[in-house]
């Protein structure tokens, strides 16, 4: 698998998908070592020359410390040069703050779309958000990745029982290893709010999704958790589209994601 170096020395992996096309580059959320892209990648494969690469820390990308989101930025710009010097960008949950971040820190992005970015606009959530934040560092710092994870999952709106069932089924090893990562999607949401100020400085068009229906996992969350994120990052964005898909969970069907972006990517 080929690999970059960031600025400060990190290798990190990525997947070429194709090589025909304007480039586009997948960007990954909480938990996810690049292959929840990867369906929707392989979807888009015929028309754009796609990238899907792992985040520091998640799979055969390393993880140099002290962590900083201005250096989660400088990996992806040189992912981005690996591409060809510009591209487009999606990015799925906090993978879509971190490109609009990225896109706010002058990279060099074309169009930008991004799908339930779990930004905390209602002010309960925000509190929620914070005490998190506080708990996730406790957590991490104790080495205790099993409370991380259950930290993350009950503020993501999972029930007990899912917990539950989650910490008891094989999958639980693989996110055991991403734990620590939680730290770096907390870092790209800040302090949980659409941060406006940086948001108003992505010049490019922003296409931001989220899902008609709740995903099952997520049910505790608030009523409209991701559209009213949505709405309220797009109203802060100089220029933003919304759409609600007709998808039920938090990873987006490809098959009705995929034409989306490709009709918002070539127009």
């Amino acid at each position: 698998m080929p690999h970059v170096h960031s600025a400060d020395g990190t290798s990190i992996g990525y997947d070429r998908l194709s090589d025909e096309g304007p480039a586009l580059v997948l960007v990954g959320g909480g938990l996810d070592d690049s292959s929840e892209n990867q369906p929707l990648g392989e979807h888009l494969a015929d028309s754009f020359a796609v990238v899907n690469y792992r985040r520091r820390g998640r799979g055969d990308s390393d993880d140099r410390r002290p962590y900083a989101l201005e250096r989660e930025i400088d990996d992806l710009a040189a992912v981005i040069d690996a591409t060809g010097g510009r591209a487009h960008l999606f990015g799925a949950s906090s993978g879509g703050a971190l490109a609009l971040e990225a896109a706010a820190a002058g990279l060099p992005v074309e169009r930008i779309a991004v799908h339930d970015v779990p930004y905390q606009v209602d002010e309960a959530m925000v509190s929620a958000w914070q005490a998190y934040r506080l708990d996730l560092d406790a957590a991490l710092e104790a080495g205790d990745l099993d409370q991380a994870l259950r930290l993350f999952m009950r503020l993501a709106g999972s029930s007990e029982q899912d917990i539950a069932g989650a910490q008891a089924a094989p999958v639980w090893a693989a996110l055991r290893a991403l734990a620590p990562t939680l730290r770096h999607d907390a870092a790209c949401l800040g302090d949980g709010r659409p941060p406006a100020k940086r948001l108003a400085l992505v010049r490019q068009p922003v296409l931001l999704t989220t899902g008609v229906t709740v995903d099952p996992q997520m049910a505790g969350l608030p009523v409209d958790f991701f559209g009213a994120a949505a709405d309220a990052a797009a109203g802060a964005l100089p220029d933003a589209r919304r759409l609600a898909l007709p998808v039920e969970g938090h990873v987006a069907d490809p098959g009705v994601l995929g034409p989306v972006l490709r009709t918002f990517f070539t127009n």
